[in-house]
């Protein structure tokens, strides 16, 4: 079978299920990305790079202006779909992540060809993630903006055979209509890479390039892509001067990048990490925190493993996987008690939820794990046993694969 993978990132999501069928010499696979990044390589996976040159136009309505970037991003996926057809890769089946546009026009550049959609998010402005800060007021601008931000979701549920999500909560924020189009079914969790470490490798302690903390016990963990508020940076960072205090051998470690994923950077500029170190400048034990940017897949499996207290912050947003990564490697985990969270944590038994808003809320429970480190074992051995029994990447990258062969031979749609 052809298989033609889409997503601006390459692997993302696919990582699995595009390295599955290309290590089975039955199927050609492609992957189509804007971002190659030639560091990863996946046998028995070609690599394509598309890319746009669009610059939206002076003047465009400000509710349009994210349509003309994603029409154009749908643009280029066509021109990509027929230079393939035209070099001889007619691909049985198209797997394409929803809502960035290089999907749009798939159907009309292969219209024989089914679609299979991945998709995250679907847009409200009510219940979820918009209107969740009080302080970030919702009005009608806003409100016609997400239902353009809509547009290019909807014509995906329409023209796809069917479609995945990695979550129900997720799956809850789609419209009822094309609800049975749509199958939960997470990408799954490594659990033999993601696992505890043995009593004799937590005595080594964590040591990164940069870092030695090889003598260090109590170890605070928080790891994203973006430090911004839609995964609660500035409330992890505004406990930090009580954790610091209240226990004076506690180092903290960061990880993830200086930028923004989701929502909107600091009104006044810089970034949100510069704002809250501006914020926390003076506070004593600041030289315990340690900020490491992104790391390779390895490193940053140490930070979890070796964390006493990992944070886990969301608002009712995507549920990001570090939070599973951390609880598969039996760490315990403090994290946000808002929806997404709640589908996989029950406080108290394989987590400890706390108030979103509250970072003396935050402190207070991270003091405890690290108070207390023997009463959170059992919580932390029922962590990864949640994980294992329901996000365990060896039983759900079957499913996953049989989606798509599914979808290629038509017994899906």
């Amino acid at each position: 079978m052809k298989i033609l993978f889409i997503h601006p990132n390459f692997p993302a999501q696919f990582r699995h299920v595009a390295a599955a069928l290309g290590r089975d010499p039955a199927h050609e696979v492609v992957f189509a990305c804007t971002n190659p990044r030639p560091e990863w390589v996946i046998p028995g996976v070609r690599k394509v790079q598309f890319a746009t040159r669009f610059m939206p136009p002076k003047g465009v309505h400000r509710f349009a202006l994210h349509f003309e970037t994603v029409a154009a991003q749908g643009e280029a996926g066509y021109v990509l779909c027929r230079k393939l057809a035209d070099a001889g890769f007619v691909p049985d089946v198209v797997v394409a992540h929803s809502g960035w546009g290089a999907s749009l026009f798939v159907r009309d550049a292969l219209p024989r060809t089914p679609f299979l959609g991945y998709f995250e998010w679907y847009y409200r402005a009510q219940g979820a993630d918009v209107g969740f800060d009080p302080a970030e007021p919702v009005n009608d601008a806003l409100r016609m903006n997400l239902r353009v931000r809509n547009l290019p979701i909807l014509s995906d549920l329409e023209a796809c055979c069917a479609g995945q999500l990695p979550t129900t909560w997720q799956a809850a924020q789609f419209p009822p209509a094309f609800r049975d189009k749509l199958t939960v079914c997470h990408d799954g969790v490594d659990t033999q890479f993601f696992a505890p470490l043995s009593a004799e490798e937590r005595r080594r302690g964590l040591v990164l390039p940069g870092l030695d903390l090889g003598g260090v016990r109590e170890i605070v963990t928080y790891a994203t892509r973006g430090m911004e508020p839609y995964r609660g940076f500035p409330q992890f960072m505004e406990a930090l001067p009580d954790i610091l205090e209240r226990r004076s051998g506690a180092h903290v470690v960061i990880v993830g990048e200086d930028r923004v994923c989701y929502g909107r950077p600091p009104e006044g500029g810089g970034t949100w990490k510069s704002v809250m170190l501006k914020k926390l400048e003076g506070v004593p034990g600041m030289d315990r925190v340690h900020f490491t940017g992104g790391l390779p897949y390895g490193q940053y499996r140490q930070v979890l493993q070796h964390s006493m207290a990992h944070v886990y912050l969301t608002r009712p947003f995507v549920l990001s996987w570090s939070m599973l990564e951390a609880m598969s490697c039996g760490a315990p985990v403090i994290a946000s008690a808002t929806p997404p969270v709640e589908e996989v944590i029950t406080s108290g038994v394989n987590g400890v939820l706390v108030d979103f808003f509250s970072p003396r809320a935050i402190a207070d429970a991270v003091c405890g794990a690290l108070e207390r480190p023997a009463d959170f074992v059992p919580m932390r051995k029922r962590a990864r046993q949640t994980i294992a029994e329901h996000y365990n990447l060896e039983t759900l990258l079957p499913r996953s694969v049989q989606m798509v062969l599914d979808a290629g031979t038509g017994r899906l749609g």
